[in-house]
């Protein structure tokens, strides 16, 4: 069973920033795009970054080793206050499937 596994979110002042990782694990023959989405409350679900396109004062990176990717976060502002998700397409034998991690909840205060 493959899984992603978010962690570095939390309680951060606007202007600061934080990290996030995401770690895949599992029986994984490869993991191809690995991006970050966040959710804030009452809105739709929204991409943040792919290797190719990020948004404004974020940046993402990839440890192909570690089967890891991260956002790094920067100037952040109450309005980035949302679940960040994880979200791979992994190759487990001859099946490639979208896989999603839990989420972790970044809140910028003011």
């Amino acid at each position: 069973q493959v899984q992603l596994v978010e962690s570095g979110g939390g309680l951060v002042q606007a202007g600061g920033s934080l990290r996030l990782s995401c770690v895949a694990s599992g029986n994984i023959s490869s993991i191809y795009a690995m991006d970050w989405y966040r959710q804030a409350p009452g809105k739709q679900r929204e991409l943040v970054a792919t290797i190719s396109s990020v948004r404004a004062r974020f940046t993402i990176s990839r440890n192909n080793a570690k089967n890891t990717v991260y956002l790094q976060m920067n100037s952040l502002k109450p309005e980035d206050t949302a679940v960040y998700y994880c979200s791979a397409d992994i190759a487990t034998g001859w099946r490639t499937s979208r896989i999603w991690g839990q989420g972790t909840q970044v809140t910028v205060s003011s």
